[in-house]
């Protein structure tokens, strides 16, 4: 599975705990808050000043790693 734009923080970060690392390098998701389980990472990417692109690209790259 690929990792997309509209998908909520909480559900990535439960399904590949190792992204944990790549969100809190991009400073995009507080795993304490509220906002993880609301906001979908293009959302999160947007407040945050983020390159979405760059974010996911890494984000998938860790997944890939792991398969």
């Amino acid at each position: 599975m690929r990792i997309t734009a509209e998908m909520k923080i909480d559900n990535v970060v439960r399904q590949y705990p190792e992204t944990v690392q790549v969100f809190n390098r991009y400073g995009v998701a507080c795993m304490g808050c509220s906002a993880a389980e609301y906001d979908n990472i293009a959302t999160s990417a947007q407040v945050h000043g983020v390159n979405l692109d760059q974010l996911l690209r890494e984000l998938n790259e860790t997944v890939i790693i792991r398969n």
